[in-house]
């Protein structure tokens, strides 16, 4: 871990405190934007949403701009994966890319599901971008109301 000085905003001398300021932001957008870059050249990672309900656990994986065919679900001692594979549109010689900021490349995610999920009856659908897992719960897994009786 490095030293570094430490120079209060409000000192005699505000203006190097500025500029020290100006100075640490842009290391630190740099570095995220390094990392960022490393990261996006091993995969990506989709977005998850997760909910429990009463008879069922849903998962909601954001997949925009991908196609069925290239999108997996497999299921594996109660291991839940989800994986595929975002294309690049191919490079077009009569334009020049500025900014990209959409990433690509092959992706997995994976969940261990509870011993009380119907592994047989997992049911997926794709559309407008959005994967979604309806995983129905066993029988004895469901919330059972208890009557209380008086005497």
């Amino acid at each position: 871990m490095a030293l570094v000085r430490w120079e209060p905003f409000w000192s005699r001398n505000a203006l190097p405190s500025i500029n020290s300021l100006t100075r640490n932001m842009s290391r630190l957008f740099e570095d995220i934007l390094e990392r960022d870059e490393e990261s996006s050249a091993f995969g990506w990672t989709p977005r998850v949403e997760v909910t429990e309900f009463e008879d069922h656990y849903q998962v909601d994986a954001e997949l925009p701009g991908m196609e069925r065919k290239d999108i997996k679900v497999e299921l594996n001692n109660q291991i839940l994966t989800i994986s595929g594979e975002k294309h690049a549109e191919s490079e077009k010689k009569d334009r020049n890319i500025h900014l990209r900021e959409r990433v690509f490349g092959s992706f997995s995610r994976s969940f261990q599901l509870p011993a009380h999920v119907k592994s047989e009856k997992i049911n997926a659908e794709y559309k407008n971008g959005v994967l979604t897992l309806r995983l129905p719960k066993v029988e004895e897994a469901k919330p059972k109301q208890i009557e209380i009786k008086v005497d």
